[in-house]
């Protein structure tokens, strides 16, 4: 019996134009259609239903919320792949993790790599990982509740990067059933949000900038009970 039960509150759509549409993708939908005719609701179905045309230009994990860009048509899709692929795009995550973080800021530099036998987890493999850099930053300690909100940016984009850069550095995401161990059971979902981006607007090159706050942050010990 399928498990995956989308949320079902409508779309919201963040900003919309002629060349892309950034949508904010609730917990526990899929940016694409999953394998089988039950995973089929997701970002994408959702958005084609009023722009036939658009195409995902990518993907956040199902537990993931937040900011996620759809292109209007294919053209603008290979524009946004082109972004991606160089690097061009600013992303910025809100994340609550377990424990109290000690350093205000800092990088987390592991190589990642799938760890077949136990799809889909990644883990870090020196050896035949690839190179995987995220940043961190420390926004709010608290120590009552053992657990901090941070901001990361990742650098490269590996599957699940976030999560298992978080969980190697010994602060896992509250809420995270792949990675977090005991500290899953913390929330009722990943505690982790697509919460700015920013690129050059496929159309005329003009920097856009896109902010969606975090639905845990700034009022995050509720979470913690949600």
């Amino acid at each position: 019996m399928s498990t995956y039960q989308p949320p079902q509150e409508p779309l919201r759509l963040h900003y919309v134009d002629d060349a892309i549409i950034v949508v904010v993708k609730p917990a526990g939908l899929l940016s694409v259609p999953g394998r089988g005719p039950d995973k089929q609701d997701c970002v994408i179905h959702r958005v084609q239903q009023d722009f036939p045309q658009a195409q995902i230009a990518h993907r956040l994990d199902m537990s993931t919320s937040g900011l996620l860009v759809v292109a209007r048509d294919a053209a603008m899709q290979q524009v946004m792949y082109r972004l991606f692929r160089e690097r061009a795009v600013e992303k910025r995550y809100i994340a609550l993790v377990a424990g109290v973080v000690t350093p205000e800021s800092g990088a987390i530099d592991l190589p990642l790599i799938c760890d077949w036998p136990n799809r889909p987890r990644q883990m870090v493999c020196p050896a035949r990982g690839k190179p995987s850099l995220t940043r961190f930053r420390v926004l709010q300690r608290m120590p009552h509740e053992d657990c901090t909100v941070v901001e990361l940016e990742p650098v490269t984009g590996r599957s699940h990067q976030l999560r298992v850069h978080l969980a190697a550095l010994g602060h896992p995401i509250l809420g995270d059933e792949l990675y977090a161990g005991v500290a899953a059971e913390r929330a009722p979902r990943l505690l982790l949000h697509a919460s700015e981006i920013a690129f050059a607007h496929p159309q005329n090159d003009r920097r856009v900038h896109f902010h969606c706050p975090a639905p845990f942050f700034p009022l995050a010990a509720p979470a913690l009970t949600l």
